[in-house]
C-alpha cells in the first residue's frame, strides 16, 4: 500500500523501463507513463516503429520526451539502462523469445501477453529465478487482478473456495469465426472497420480462447485448479456469485473447492443479466466457523443463504492503465504481481469443425481452433497442443469438429524456440508439481553495449 511513495523516492533514479510492442495495451500504459513518479521509458522496440510513434502521438506525448525507438527487441533487452522489459507483443512465440532474452541480459520482465504464459509460464519461472530475475503477469489484466484477489484472501485467513472473471458466454459463441463476431458484439461490421477493430482478437474473447488462457495462467500462479471438464461458464449476477461458486452438493456448480470458473453475464436464453460481472474479477471465500459467518452477517456482506460463502470483486479492470502496479512491485518490491508456482492447468486447441489434413491452424480467435481450459495432467496424457502455439501448422490428419488438436495431429517445426521451451517443459516439470519461487533477490542489469539500432526481429 506504500507503492506511490517509494515511486516518488525514486524519482532521481527512476526505474528504466524497455518496451516491446506498441499496441493497444502498450498505448494505454504509455498513456500513464509521464504522469507517474520513479519511472523513464528508456526504449520501445516494435516492427513498426512509426506504429510506435503514433502510439505516443495518439496518448499525448510531447515528440521531444519520446524514447528511442527502433525494430530491434535484442538490443533493447541487451541495453546496460533498462531494468524491466514489458512484453506486449501479443505473439506468443516471440514473447517466449523475448523474455528468455531478457532474463539472459539481467532484465526483469513483466509478460503482457499472457497467451505465452498460459503454455510454458512454470518454466519460464523457473528459469527467471535461475537468472536472479522477476518474471511476473500484468496488472490491469484479468489473470493479476484475479491473483491479486486470491492473494488477498488468503493473507486474511480465509480459504479461497472459488475465484475466476466474468465474460459474456452463450454455447454458440464456441463456433463464432471473425466473420459472425460483430452480429454477437452487436456491431455491424462497417461500425468495426471504423473503430480500427480486430475482429480475430475479439474472436478470442468471445469462442472462449481467451477465458481458458487467462484462467490457466490463474491456476498456475494461484494453485487453484480447473474442474474436469474446464469451465462451466454459469450464468448469474454479482449477487449470485456466493451461490453459484459453492460445491454442488452444497447447491452450487463446483466440482470442488480450490477451482477456478468464468461467470456469464448472459442467461441461457441470451438475456442480459442486470448487475453483472462481465468486465470483471472475483474471489468466493468461506466463512469456516460461526463467528465469522457472524461477522458477515453484521457488517452487511452478501453471501449465499447458509451465510457461509461470501465474495470480493472488482467489477472493471482497466487493462494497460494498470501496468504500471507490476513495474512498481517488480521494480521497487522484487516482487511478482502474479506468477506460475507450478504446471496446473493447459489451455488447448479445440476444433471449431471437422479438419482436414493440410489445412493451416490459425491459432486463437480465427476459424479453426478455439481453446479449452484442462488439468495439465489430462492435457499432457493426451499429448495435446497448446492454444499458443496452434498458429500457421498444417494437419497432418484430420481432427473431428469438438476434438482437441495433438502434437501428433501437426507437422510443427521443433526448432522453434517457443516449442523446444514448451517439450521442455513438458519433460521437466510434473503436473501439479511446484517450482523454484518467482520472485528471487534483485540484481542489476547485466552489462551490455548500448545498442538500440536497426535489425529486425
Amino acid at each position: 500500500m506504500n507503492l506511490y511513495a517509494k515511486l516518488q523516492q525514486r524519482k532521481e533514479n527512476p526505474l528504466r523501463i524497455g518496451l516491446i510492442g506498441a499496441g493497444k495495451f502498450a498505448a494505454m500504459y504509455l498513456a500513464q507513463v509521464p504522469k507517474t513518479p520513479g519511472i523513464r521509458l528508456v526504449a520501445i522496440a516494435d516492427l513498426s516503429p512509426d506504429n510506435a510513434r503514433e502510439s505516443l502521438k495518439r496518448v499525448g506525448w510531447d515528440p521531444a520526451q519520446y524514447p528511442h525507438i527502433s525494430d530491434n527487441w535484442e538490443a533493447l533487452v541487451a541495453d546496460p539502462q533498462i531494468d524491466i522489459v514489458i512484453e506486449a507483443t501479443g505473439n506468443p512465440p516471440a514473447a517466449v523469445e523475448h523474455a528468455l532474452g531478457a532474463f539472459e541480459n539481467g532484465k526483469h520482465v513483466v509478460m503482457v501477453t499472457v497467451e505465452a504464459d498460459a503454455f510454458c509460464g512454470p518454466l519460464l519461472a523457473r528459469k527467471a529465478a535461475e537468472a536472479g530475475v522477476v518474471y511476473s503477469l500484468a496488472y490491469g489484466d484479468q489473470p493479476a487482478l484475479i491473483c491479486d484477489l486470491v492473494d488477498w484472501a488468503r493473507a486474511a485467513g480465509f480459504s479461497v473456495v472459488a475465484a475466476g472473471r466474468g465474460h459474456k458466454w452463450l454455447p454458440h459463441f464456441a463456433q463464432s469465426t471473425p466473420e459472425t463476431v460483430w452480429g454477437h458484439y452487436g456491431l455491424t461490421p462497417e461500425q468495426a472497420r471504423a473503430g480500427g477493430l480486430n475482429p480475430k482478437m475479439f474472436n478470442s474473447f468471445l469462442d472462449g480462447s481467451k477465458p481458458a488462457i487467462e484462467t490457466t495462467a490463474v491456476c498456475n500462479a494461484t494453485g487453484l485448479t480447473p474442474a474436469p471438464q474446464g469451465l462451466l461458464y454459469p450464468p448469474g449476477s454479482i449477487d449470485e456469485i456466493p451461490s453459484l461458486m459453492r460445491p454442488r452438493e452444497e447447491g452450487g456448480v463446483l466440482h470442488h473447492k480450490g477451482q477456478v470458473e468464468v461467470i456469464s453475464s448472459l442467461r441461457g436464453n441470451g438475456e442480459p443479466i442486470a448487475y453483472d460481472i462481465r468486465f470483471g474479477v472475483w474471489v468466493v471465500f468461506e466463512g469456516d466457523s460461526e463467528y465469522i459467518r457472524r461477522c458477515f452477517f453484521e457488517y452487511g456482506v452478501k453471501t449465499d443463504d447458509s451465510g457461509r460463502y461470501a465474495c470480493l470483486y472488482k467489477r472493471w479492470h482497466l487493462i494497460g492503465l494498470e501496468v504500471g502496479i507490476s513495474v512498481a512491485s517488480v521494480g521497487l518490491r522484487g516482487e511478482p504481481t502474479g506468477c506460475a508456482t507450478g504446471w496446473r492447468a493447459d489451455a488447448v486447441a479445440v476444433s471449431k469443425r471437422d479438419l482436414k489434413q493440410g489445412e493451416i491452424l490459425d491459432g486463437e480467435g480465427g476459424y479453426t481452433v478455439l481453446g479449452r481450459l484442462m488439468p495439465a495432467a489430462d492435457s499432457l496424457a493426451a499429448g495435446c497442443l497448446p492454444l499458443g502455439l496452434a498458429h500457421g501448422w498444417k494437419l497432418a490428419r484430420p481432427v473431428a469438429a469438438g476434438q482437441p488438436v495433438r502434437w501428433s495431429d501437426v507437422a510443427f517445426d521443433a526448432n522453434s524456440t517457443a516449442v523446444k521451451l514448451r517439450r521442455e517443459m513438458e519433460s521437466s516439470i510434473a503436473p501439479g508439481s511446484g517450482i523454484s519461487r518467482c520472485d528471487p533477490p534483485r540484481r542489476e542489469a547485466a552489462s551490455a553495449p548500448h545498442a538500440i539500432a536497426s535489425a529486425s526481429r
